[in-house]
């Protein structure tokens, strides 16, 4: 079945096709109710290894009665702390808000289906010469324009792959993936005037050769990239400039149903139809996307200023789940939240674009210390206590949305406190002076110190909580800065590897492709936890192998990859996440499911404004 991406882009997941980093865990959802008044039913999650918590059973799907009107304007809610950067570039921006303002004008050329895999039905199809390690594009309609009128050309296909490619781009798409491409390396290096790979066959097709094609590239992945880029308008701007000029900050051309008509500097952003989107003209007239804080979701949903939002907090579920003016949806989140465990710095200069060196003697890096930490978090409590069944405990690296590649058979680290004490013993971490506290293997005072993102007081709850389960064990977690961390300078602490963070909790939208190479490989900027070694990496490739085209090989491949990260405690699973999408009973139609999401254009509303 053909997928339709859908209005709710999660944080975590708001490209679907491309990474992005997620905020705090009751702020974010792209990532999810005894019988409940609208007749579904509570059920026990068997899928995640073992989770007990409880998760409820929503729609994915809402029809409401009543004429739709002409027009109208959605009013759309992105729920954030703190102000959007207003990156919007697919090949600049960094975090899933700034993708959830760019999703209502997206540039992207494919479509996929349910299975989140390339189908023929985009602006463009994909052909696929495996044995000569070779991808044709092609642009299969004649009427695509830009939302300023000019044509879609193979130039603008060509120009996004020049960008992420060129020696002063400094953004995070070059990475390993990317040097898949033939002569990519050589053009990064300024070497090369052009990337030798990706060849002009006509007005309407490019050819691009890769060192390898493997199954990932159906994902969107081995460097495919998925997005065009309107050539006139950024042409002439120096790629150093791009993140700064007016073209991406301001007045972003565009080939989605929607174009930016104003825009407020961190707070909010109105679309306006496009009239010339290659699907037809929206039914909406405008969208109005203001930024709206965690805490006040709720309410504004409540009150009917706001249709949709970009995600809703987890913790204020029973909040809204009986008002009269929302039905509440929800789908599987395409990410996870974790502990990871700070084990060594990115090197700019190292490699190409850079690369994670591991150091031995960074203070985590003892494995049955990381092991402890994992065995004495009592999730499930969490999830049952907080959550409302909405999250479950994660028991690996691949959320089960990938059911041909997530493995229930899985437990991942249950709460054992007295594993947790033991591991401790083992590895030499002992309590010295007998104030409970254990010391480190020099009996010198440990103190472990974690970061965190600000968000809600559950927020805080949660990390007390953890905080305590740790001093239940005899481990010392202090917070970093001594508070929890607004969402943009957390992220800023953690990939500049903050000296002051021994770990960190996040969490990861994975986007459309299971791969985990562009979080975890050598050359991954994402890899926050700069822990690399070569075993790791032949797991990594052979993810990614042209032998794991079999599905079964391929689903071997992720299992023994994700049996090493559970032994080597890197980085710990915590939750799977359940997205709640609340929506106003205004909307005439609305679908969630990923194979057959409602489009934006699509979108008809039946009154002038959200129902109260």
């Amino acid at each position: 079945m053909k997928k339709k991406k859908g209005l709710m882009l999660s944080s975590v997941f708001a490209t679907a096709l491309v990474l992005a980093a997620c905020g705090g865990d009751d702020e974010t959802t792209t990532e999810k109710p005894a019988e409940n008044t609208d007749g579904t039913k509570t059920e026990e999650n068997t899928n995640d290894g073992g989770s007990t918590a409880e998760s409820p059973t929503l729609p994915s799907e809402v029809t409401n009665d009543g004429e739709a009107i002409e027009g109208g304007t959605l009013n759309f809610a992105l729920v954030t702390d703190s102000p959007f950067q207003g990156v919007l570039s697919w090949e600049l921006y960094e975090d899933g808000y700034d993708a959830d303002i760019l999703g209502f004008m997206t540039n992207e050329i494919f479509e996929t289906d349910g299975d989140f895999l390339v189908t023929d039905e985009g602006i463009a199809k994909l052909d696929v010469d495996a044995d000569n390690n070779k991808v044709t594009i092609t642009i299969q309609h004649d009427d695509v324009k830009w939302s300023d009128g000019q044509p879609l050309t193979v130039e603008d296909i060509i120009y996004a792959y020049e960008i992420i490619g060129h020696p002063d781009y400094t953004g995070i798409r070059y990475d390993a993936d990317f040097e898949n491409i033939i002569g990519a390396a050589e053009y990064k290096a300024g070497t090369a005037d052009t990337i030798s790979g990706i060849k002009k066959i006509d007005d309407k097709t490019v050819e691009i050769s890769m060192t390898k094609v493997s199954p990932a590239i159906y994902s969107l992945g081995d460097g495919l990239w998925a997005y065009a880029v309107p050539k006139h308008q950024l042409k002439d701007i120096p790629v150093k400039d791009l993140i700064s000029s007016e073209a991406v900050r301001k007045s972003p051309v565009t080939l989605g149903p929607f174009k930016l008509d104003k825009l407020v500097d961190g707070e909010s952003v109105q679309y306006a139809a496009n009239e010339h989107y290659w699907k037809g003209k929206p039914k909406l007239d405008k969208i109005v996307l203001q930024v709206v804080p965690s805490s006040s979701i709720g309410e504004a949903l409540r009150t009917g200023k706001y249709d949709m939002a970009s995600s809703f907090p987890t913790n204020q579920y029973d909040g809204v789940k009986d008002l009269e003016n929302l039905t509440i949806l929800a789908r599987p989140e395409l990410a996870y939240s974790y502990l990871g465990f700070k084990l060594g710095k990115w090197d700019a200069a190292a490699g190409t674009a850079g690369l994670n060196i591991t150091d031995e003697n960074a203070k985590m890096n003892d494995v049955k210390l990381r092991q402890a930490v994992a065995y004495a978090m009592d999730i499930e409590q969490v999830t049952e206590r907080f959550y409302q069944g909405l999250r479950s405990r994660a028991t690996s690296l691949i959320p089960p949305a990938f059911a041909s590649f997530h493995d229930n058979t899985l437990e991942g680290f249950n709460y054992d406190p007295e594993k947790a004490k033991a591991l401790l013993d083992e590895a030499g971490y002992k309590d010295v002076d007998g104030d409970g506290i254990r010391e480190d293997k020099n009996g010198e005072k440990l103190e472990i110190r974690m970061a965190g993102m600000s968000g809600s007081d559950t927020d805080e709850a949660i990390v007390e909580y953890y905080r305590q389960n740790w001093k239940d064990v005899g481990l010392d977690v202090q917070l970093t800065t001594g508070r929890l961390i607004e969402f943009n300078s957390f992220y800023d602490k953690v990939q500049a590897d903050d000296p002051e963070i021994d770990m960190f909790m996040a969490a990861w939208g994975t986007g459309t492709n299971p791969s985990p190479m562009g979080l975890y490989g050598e050359a991954s900027s994402f890899n926050y936890s700069r822990f690399v070694t070569p075993e790791l990496q032949t797991l990594l490739a052979d993810i990614d192998s042209k032998e794991a085209v079999d599905a079964d090989y391929r689903a071997d491949a992720f299992r023994k990859w994700e049996e090493y990260m559970f032994e080597q405690a890197t980085t710990i699973p915590t939750y799977f996440r359940t997205e709640i999408v609340p929506v106003n009973k205004r909307v005439k139609n609305y679908n969630v499911d990923y194979s057959n999401a409602t489009q934006y254009h699509e979108i008809e509303l039946v009154a002038d404004s959200p129902i109260k």
